[in-house]
């Protein structure tokens, strides 16, 4: 009886511990990168000046990749825009000025629905030194939720192949509005 139970506790002490080291390592990929620094170098303190809507940064790279500005909205058209332990999120079009009346959703408007139905999607990556997506949530690294109003800086490409109309943007700056 006595052997039966250490090897039950043997076996829960094993389960634990490898359960702990999966945690462990996972966590350690997310803590690998300095957050705070990450956060100093990504957040910018003034908004950059020549921010594109996502419309026009569609026909200023028609011809090839280039470095942007494109301001917008945190949105996915009802879906989450964020990728969960990602720096990365879905960014639409904000509506004109039509829109801007405190209160105002544009997800409900028929008028900004019908207006900005053509207008691409911005799929937004911030990505480290090593070209790699940075593991870590948007949201915790720079405290944006759904409906944010952002300006981005990075790298633009299109493929009109695609199915939806779909700007790339990997991210090296990003300005909140408040």
């Amino acid at each position: 009886m006595l052997q039966k139970l250490r090897v039950k506790t043997g076996a829960i002490l094993v389960v634990v511990l490898v359960g702990f080291q999966v945690g462990v390592c996972s966590f350690a990929v997310a803590a690998s990168i300095d957050i705070d620094k990450t956060r100093t170098t990504l957040l910018l303190e003034q908004e950059p000046k020549g921010a594109l809507t996502p419309t026009a940064a569609k026909a200023a790279i028609a011809k090839g990749p280039k470095e942007l500005v494109i301001a917008g909205r945190i949105a996915a058209n009802g879906m989450d825009p964020f990728v969960k332990g990602k720096a990365s999120f879905a960014m639409l079009q904000l509506p004109d000025d039509h829109g801007s009346q405190p209160g105002h959703n544009p997800d409900d408007c028929p008028f900004c629905k019908k207006k900005l139905a053509k207008a691409p999607m911005v799929a937004v990556q911030f990505v480290g030194v090593d070209k790699n997506e940075l593991p870590i949530d948007a949201r915790e690294l720079f405290g944006v939720e759904n409906n944010a109003v952002v300006v981005i800086r990075g790298t633009a490409s299109f493929n009109p192949k695609l199915a939806l109309p779909i700007i790339q943007l990997k991210a090296n700056g990003i300005y909140i509005r408040k």
